[in-house]
């Protein structure tokens, strides 16, 4: 299974071009699209997700024409977006149970062992009887993978999914996404470099509504070897740097100042070579020093 994303484009009404010919070529396994908040990420989500119409362009998951068989992909489809409502006062098993009544598992002993597989499947079994109300953010967002996954999808869309968890949810809902990429398309759209670092085998940086940079984490990565400098310096020195490098990052350590900076050769004898990461790929594809490149997917 492979999703094909080719030319699509999308203006709102007030003249935001949110989407400008984005074409990606999305293999089974877990991928990252990466960018920051408005970037278009979630627009591109809702209009995979049928929820909203392309101005131009198509979509093919597998054989499903997915901008013009609605329907069928909605059959294939698991869908997770940044916010969704659940009823405060029915329980975890019940609701679920509802939607896999939605989702068109009609006996009742076959919907049964399908909440209890999901139910253990997303570690909620034993707060199944919990009221939706009292569960904290990140035992919502492992309900909502649960509903994502009635069905046992083809496509599993997933957006910002970790935003405003804690540290010890984030793992564990990092944990239950890893599993998912094995039989499935799973599309990724997030803004923490971290999540995509840390699952998935492909990615692509969006800003604008362009695809700035397709490529393998672990290669991008390798290739800025050579290329990231660090150095610590005082917070009254940071504007003269970033007049003179191309500084792309700056993180704050024991109350001084850690720039990072991306150039072929070492800026002056005050910095030292950095281990790139892919936080140093998304601040330099961000800033324009690397991007605007693709490489061919490879075979699922």
């Amino acid at each position: 299974m492979e999703l094909q994303i080719r030319a699509i484009s999308k203006t709102y009404p007030n003249g935001v071009h949110a989407l400008k010919d984005v074409s990606l070529t999305i293999p089974a396994g877990m991928y990252g699209l990466l960018g920051p908040n408005g970037a278009g990420k979630s627009t591109l989500m809702r209009i995979l997700a049928t929820l909203q119409e392309a101005d131009s362009g198509s979509v093919a998951l597998g054989s499903i024409d997915v901008l013009g068989q609605k329907e069928e992909v909605r059959k294939t489809l698991g869908y997770l977006p940044q916010e969704f409502g659940v009823y405060p006062n029915v329980s975890a098993e019940a609701l679920l149970g509802h939607f896999a009544l939605l989702k068109g598992i009609a006996a009742r002993s076959a919907r049964r062992d399908v909440v209890e597989a999901l139910l253990h499947q997303v570690n909620l079994w034993e707060v199944r009887k919990q009221k939706l109300g009292g569960y904290s953010g990140g035992m919502r967002q492992r309900f909502g993978v649960a509903v994502a996954l009635l069905g046992n999808p083809s496509l599993v869309i997933v957006d910002e999914p970790t935003a405003g968890l804690d540290p010890a949810e984030r793992v564990r809902f990092l944990n239950l996404l890893s599993a998912l990429g094995e039989n499935s398309v799973v599309l990724l759209s997030t803004h923490i470099v971290d999540d995509v670092s840390e699952l998935c085998t492909r990615m692509a940086i969006i800003d604008q509504g362009e695809i700035l940079l397709e490529a393998e984490p672990l290669r991008a990565v390798a290739d800025l070897r050579g290329q990231i400098w660090r150095r610590v310096i005082s917070k009254s020195e940071l504007e003269a740097l970033q007049r003179e490098y191309a500084v792309i990052s700056t993180k704050l350590l024991a109350g001084r100042t850690v720039v990072r900076v991306y150039g072929h050769m070492a800026p002056d004898a005050g910095f030292e070579p950095a281990e790139p990461d892919l936080e140093d790929v998304y601040f330099s594809t961000m800033a324009g020093h690397v991007g605007r490149r693709a490489e061919p997917a490879a075979s699922p």
